[in-house]
């Protein structure tokens, strides 16, 4: 794994502190410097490359979505924001952030925003000197995201696809069913939920529902010759017939 060379960003200088110790245990970054203020980020990241930025959200001079926002795309190194304010999140990923470090976050939490950001740099530099190229995206699927943000009740939820079971259209809302019962009401459309989960692992089964293929239990026949798909919790769903590719995908293992 390549060595990221990272850059502190932080108007506080007890949280670059604690960040720079936390960091100098990990053998896989490199620290190059640190700023308080987004004028001085911007400059730095220009002038010095990094291939990693801790980036503060709020900030005297500009906030660190401003710092993002200045940089031209093709110049933009990996983000993790670092806040004590959850409400930025979902500003944070419209910007392509890595990660949302919350403060106080612990090591564990530092070492998946890390890991994050080496996956972020092999994508962005395949056949770099020491790692080996990303695997081709499957040709019929789109590849599945790492995890899924939605905000529910006025919180930012963070879900890895694995967790949503199936999700259904109500109204202008959707109702996404995890594992373990819980249900979150979120303001998008399906087709929207459907172009952000991918279709690796998720089928539309009709206009109002998306499963998660990996929790069908078997596919019922019903007396006109559709189709029922009941899922690992007993759940039942109709299967359209307009959308019964949905079982070609199931009974061929293209999951």
């Amino acid at each position: 794994m390549s060595t990221l060379r990272t850059l502190i960003v932080d108007d506080e200088p007890l949280a670059r502190d604690r960040l720079r110790g936390m960091l100098r245990r990990e053998a896989t970054i490199e620290i190059i410097g640190e700023c308080g203020n987004g004028p001085d980020a911007i400059e730095a990241i220009r002038r010095d490359r990094p291939d990693l930025v801790f980036l503060d959200v709020q900030m005297p001079g500009c906030d660190g979505l401003k710092v993002v926002s200045s940089l031209e795309p093709k110049d933009r190194p990996a983000v993790v924001f670092v806040t004590a304010h959850e409400s930025f999140a979902v500003d944070a990923f419209a910007v392509d952030a890595v990660d949302y470090l919350l403060k106080p976050f612990d090591l564990e939490r530092l070492q998946a925003a890390i890991r994050r950001a080496h996956e972020h740099h092999r994508a962005a530099h395949p056949g770099a000197a020491g790692e080996a190229p990303p695997p081709a995206p499957p040709a019929v699927a789109t590849r599945r995201p790492d995890r899924v943000t939605v905000k529910a009740d006025g919180r930012v939820v963070f879900l890895k696809p694995e967790e949503i079971v199936w999700v259904e259209a109500a109204d202008n809302y959707i109702v996404l069913h995890l594992a373990g019962g819980e249900r979150l009401v979120v303001r998008e459309t399906l087709s929207s939920l459907e172009e952000r989960i991918g279709t690796a692992s998720f089928a539309r089964v009709n206009r109002s529902a998306i499963v998660n293929l990996h929790q069908v239990r078997e596919l019922q026949p019903t007396l006109h010759g559709d189709y029922t798909v009941v899922l690992r919790d007993g759940t039942k769903v109709p299967l359209s017939r307009s959308l019964r590719g949905s079982i070609d995908r199931f009974m061929s293992g293209g999951v």
